[in-house]
């Protein structure tokens, strides 16, 4: 490694720490060295989709650059740069040696693996690592396990209210506006074409160089890119383009149509900001903010429950999920309430399925890198749990295809929304469903091979067999469980001929998955 200057202190910037407005850059100094890097340690920890990959380091190099032209000193280690140890520990000692620094600060990681490893990880004068908070989220760490102290479930409604109260959001006085704390009931709309969806914002990036690096190099990856038109943010001045256009085109009806699915429309009205959020290109209070004053200055345009639906979505779910990673992992990962073992179908790395909800999902998961949150909890994981798949697979799927997920966001919501792993803690019930749901919420069904109101025969919808099945054989974990008690009562119900044909049909399902 070539001779470096000498510095004082190594400042880490991890590849989802892009916030320019820490007070880390609010002053130069020119005895401390930031310090990014490229590495095969976060390549490589599950087959991460190609955009994904190509997103966090186009955004990286972009940061780097703007530190640089304002004056601030930068070691930044490309994938393929020869000095490269590919590992953060690693490349901090080889650097920490080479500058003679005696100082590592680090921003608090967001995911427990890397807080571990910068915990236990030292200088080689062997002093430790000195954290300072993201300064990025509207609560800390603790935040959640403090207000939910001696309960043994989290009910996310009463974290919620309490951040509106202590921050202000969409309330009167101490009373939320329009008298009404949430409008779920009224976010539920099937999309009935009445109004059209906008063609999303056109960000077009060429990089076709850090494309054949990646490939060069054997960074194995999934899905579809083309490298001379990266479509997601490299910077904080693209994701505010964004972030407006979002305020101005489509939350004028994000509320209404936030559970609705189409065909061929992958992106409906929602914001696709959560790559920008999850980067830290922007913050959750100025995303909010800028919605709420969206329906402040329109209110002719944007309603209530539009805007409502939206806040839920970051100052409610967003920082729900992250205190619940952080009140309980590392043991969280390994939850799996149904001791559920199979593996994914074959098709959820193409695509090639029979069944069009699934087909039209992945598909466009593996073009994007995205799809929106019903299509995640209610397609492709609605699936998996009915068919039993072990959560871990399930995880890692998730962690890899979409470009906004990180573990402390990803694992939260599978094992505890999606997949029901944590028995309760984060859901009320299974998130489950038969194929009426998703014919109600999306055109899916009118384009697919299986006849959606079938549960046995041939052609019997595999949704509707499988959730019968999932129900009758966890029966003893959910019988009591008091949203559930209709279910099993339409279940009795049924004949004995009925309920061994759809328990047959579902059987078959399960041995011949990757035929679906």
């Amino acid at each position: 490694m070539s001779s470096s200057p000498r510095y004082h202190t190594i400042r880490l910037i991890l590849g989802d720490q892009l916030n320019a407005k820490h007070s880390w850059f609010r002053r130069k100094d020119d005895g401390i060295l930031y310090l990014m890097m490229e590495v095969r340690q976060e390549t490589d920890y599950v087959v991460h989709h190609i955009q994904k990959v190509l997103a966090f380091f186009h955004a990286m190099r972009s940061f780097a650059e703007a530190l640089t032209a304002a004056g601030h000193h930068i070691r930044y280690l490309k994938l393929d740069d020869p000095d490269n140890q590919q590992d953060l520990t690693r490349n901090i000692d080889q650097i920490a040696r080479a500058t003679k620094a005696r100082r590592l600060e680090y921003q608090l990681p967001d995911e427990y693996r890397l807080d571990l490893q910068l915990r236990n990880a030292c200088l080689p004068t062997g002093e430790p690592y000195v954290s300072c908070d993201s300064e990025h989220f509207y609560t800390e760490r603790t935040t959640l396990a403090d207000h939910f102290s001696g309960k043994k479930t989290y009910l996310l409604e009463s974290f919620y209210r309490m951040l509106r109260r202590k921050h202000g959001v969409l309330m009167a006085g101490d009373e939320p506006e329009g008298s009404k704390w949430n409008f779920d009931q009224e976010n539920r709309s099937r999309y009935d074409g009445k109004v059209s969806v906008p063609t999303e914002l056109q960000l077009k990036h060429d990089v076709t160089d850090l494309y054949a690096t990646v490939v060069q190099v054997g960074v194995r990856t999934m899905g579809r890119v083309d490298p001379k038109a990266l479509p997601w943010p490299k910077n904080r001045k693209e994701s505010l383009r964004l972030l407006h256009w979002f305020c101005e085109q489509l939350l004028p009806f994000f509320g209404t149509y936030q559970d609705a699915m189409k065909s061929r429309e992958p992106f409906m009205f929602h914001s696709r900001l959560s790559f920008s959020l999850n980067t830290k290109m922007l913050s959750p209070r100025e995303v909010v903010d800028a919605a709420v004053a969206a329906y402040s200055d329109r209110p002719d345009l944007i309603s209530l429950p539009q805007v409502e639906g939206f806040v839920r979505q970051i100052l409610g779910w967003r920082e729900y999920v992250r205190g619940v990673y952080w009140a309980n992992m590392p043991g969280y990962a390994e939850r799996n309430f149904f001791s559920h073992v199979r593996e994914l179908p074959g098709w959820y790395w193409n695509g090639e399925t029979g069944m069009n909800c699934l087909h039209q999902t992945i598909r466009g998961s593996l073009d994007n890198a995205y799809a929106h949150h019903i299509q995640r909890l209610m397609i492709t994981g609605n699936f998996a749990l009915l068919a039993g798949v072990d959560p871990r697979a399930v995880d890692d799927w998730y962690l890899g295809i979409y470009i906004d997920a990180i573990e402390w966001v990803e694992i939260t919501n599978t094992r505890g929304m999606s997949q029901f792993a944590d028995g309760g803690l984060v859901g009320t019930k299974p998130y489950v469903s038969s194929g009426n749901y998703i014919d109600k919420m999306s055109d899916y069904c009118s384009g697919c091979d299986y006849d959606r109101k079938s549960r046995h025969g041939d052609k019997a919808c595999p949704f509707n067999s499988l959730y019968w099945h999932f129900h009758q054989i966890n029966r003893p974990l959910l019988e009591k469980n008091p949203r559930i008690g209709m279910v099993y009562r339409t279940w009795d119900k049924m004949s004995a001929t009925e309920r061994d044909k759809t328990l047959r049909q579902a059987e078959y399902y399960l041995e011949n998955l990757d035929q679906l």
